[in-house]
């Protein structure tokens, strides 16, 4: 690779990342939702600082009620679950952003294939994209989370299998209209290889829009890291918002009166999803301007 591709590459990057600090800062919307996602972001860094107790080990008898000790009791095997609460934070925020960006990474290669050759290439991919839109995702997600076997990689797998389709429409759309620009057409005429014109003078200018992408797609994977969790199909050996849900309920919590148990880590979900929702919404707000007027 060249110095002048690097160099490129690197200034791109950096005005992403400018771009996106702008956001968050000056954006009442992307201001709101980093405030939000401070708490949980905080858990995921830095559990350790956090949780009084290790979230493994059994430190006090099991179903106690929330109190100064335990702020929100203990579980079944006498586990501090607020302990538990903050661990999962890794695990749950860490399948979102994964499962996240491998979708968009997919549907990001699909949509630029089809959408700068068209033609036969194009039909096929969008034959392909469109068969994927219509599959019922759940029911095909809990079959090959069944076939699968548990685990968390796994499970970023097969989320990100089923989240691609949509962002390879919308990212088609766009290099249709980048294709006919004129800086493609110049490099296009002096011998630049599709590859090269694609990936230096088309990505690029798709960066901000990929980002609000990758945001708003992170909550929906965490619902679904939560949903598959909750049916057993997560990775039992680690401690996620989702499998607390579901040890909790397999336990009886609500039965016996254990409401917390379950309706923190629901909680906690609900804060990161509406946290990344709002970032996402204010990066679309700067890629399209026309959205600002409705905010």
């Amino acid at each position: 690779m060249s110095e002048g591709a690097e160099t490129t590459r690197y200034k791109t990057l950096k005005s992403v990342l400018n771009v996106l600090a702008e956001i968050l800062i000056r954006n009442k919307r992307g201001l709101i939702g980093l405030l939000i996602l401070s708490v949980p972001l905080a858990m995921a860094i830095a559990p350790q600082l956090i949780a009084p107790y290790d979230p493994w080990k059994t430190v006090d008898d099991s179903f106690l009620p929330p109190s100064p000790k335990h702020l929100l009791g203990t579980n079944d095997v006498g586990q501090d679950i607020f302990s538990e609460l903050v661990y999962g934070a890794r695990i749950s925020l860490f399948v979102g952003f994964a499962a996240a960006i491998s979708a968009v990474f997919l549907g990001t290669l699909i949509g630029l294939i089809g959408g700068y050759y068209g033609g036969v290439v194009d039909e096929v991919l969008t034959s392909f994209t469109d068969v994927m839109l219509l599959i019922p995702v759940l029911p095909f997600m809990i079959l090959l989370a069944a076939m699968m076997g548990q685990g968390y990689i796994n499970m970023i797998i097969i989320i990100s299998i089923f989240a691609w389709p949509s962002v390879a429409r919308l990212v088609k759309a766009q290099v249709m209209s980048l294709r006919e620009r004129g800086y493609v057409e110049a490099a296009r005429a002096i011998g630049v290889s599709n590859w090269r014109i694609m990936m230096h003078h088309i990505l690029p200018q798709l960066l901000p829009l990929l980002t609000a992408f990758v945001v708003l797609r992170i909550g929906g994977a965490m619902i679904a890291e939560a949903s598959l969790s909750f049916l057993g199909l997560g990775d039992p050996t680690q401690k996620s918002w989702g499998t607390m849900i579901y040890w909790a309920n397999s336990s009886g919590a609500l039965s016996s009166g254990l409401w917390w148990w379950i309706t923190a880590p629901g909680i906690m979900i609900t804060i990161s999803v509406l946290g990344f929702t709002q970032i996402g919404y204010a990066i679309e707000e700067y890629v399209n301007p026309r959205l600002r007027g409705r905010v």
